[in-house]
């Protein structure tokens, strides 16, 4: 069976919603049980097996990278810059998979508290990944599911796993599946990810997965206090 070997991490946010914490901090290296979110964010990924990781950085860019060179992770980590200005989501993604020669790569956002208890559905959203041969799948989640109760939904997800603005009953969690392909078109450098997703399920081609684990996000300040409390 096809494998993913390369997953992206986006670090280049500035967490605005989590000030005063990541005023001197970026939000990666925030802690929840004495582990930063970004370190959470690896061992998941070393845990399912992939060994090479690509992170994006713009934002007290110096921390993130002192962070990496000073733990011993088991796997190769190359950090790059997003530039003179921030990317947004979709130009991240994009600056980060012109550096690789893959053509799939997993992309996690770290704000989410990822568990083992999602190898088992991610390695399940990749199968099915590759053997409908599509090119974007998205992990979601149902809003019951979600920690954070004032979350707005994101999308619908019908039978045949297809995302759509219908009823917007599940969240995306912050991990999915893209081929370096659907940038193909796009001939600028900063944009949102959500402007590709859009194109997408215009055309019918934006693909989900349904987690039925229980989603933790750090969506504010408050949220983030509160898991803090519950951990």
């Amino acid at each position: 069976m096809k494998k993913i070997n390369t997953a992206l991490i986006l670090c280049a946010g500035y967490g605005k919603r989590l000030n005063p914490l990541t005023l001197n901090k970026p939000k990666p290296l925030l802690e929840v049980k004495d582990i930063s979110l970004l370190e959470n964010t690896i061992n998941l990924i070393n845990n399912f097996g992939i060994k090479n990781i690509l992170i994006n950085t713009f934002y007290l860019k110096e921390q993130i990278t002192e962070f990496i060179n000073k733990k011993n992770f088991n796997c190769k980590i190359n950090i790059i810059e997003d530039g003179d200005s921030i990317l947004d989501t979709g130009g991240g993604i994009l600056n980060l998979i012109k550096k690789s020669e893959n053509e799939n790569f997993f992309v996690f956002n770290p704000d989410t508290l990822w568990s083992k208890d999602y190898i088992e559905i991610i390695g399940k959203m990749e199968s099915f990944y590759f053997k409908n041969k599509i090119q974007n799948i998205l992990l979601v989640v149902k809003k019951s599911n979600s920690f954070d109760k004032k979350l707005k939904g994101d999308f619908n997800l019908d039978a045949k796993n297809i995302l759509n603005y219908k009823e917007k009953s599940f969240i995306y969690t912050g991990c999915q599946i893209i081929n370096k392909n659907i940038f193909s078109k796009v001939n600028k450098k900063s944009f949102s990810i959500v402007e590709i997703w859009k194109q997408l399920i215009n055309e019918n081609k934006l693909y989900g997965f349904e987690s039925l684990n229980d989603f933790i996000h750090i969506t504010d300040i408050e949220i983030f206090y509160k898991i803090s409390k519950n951990q």
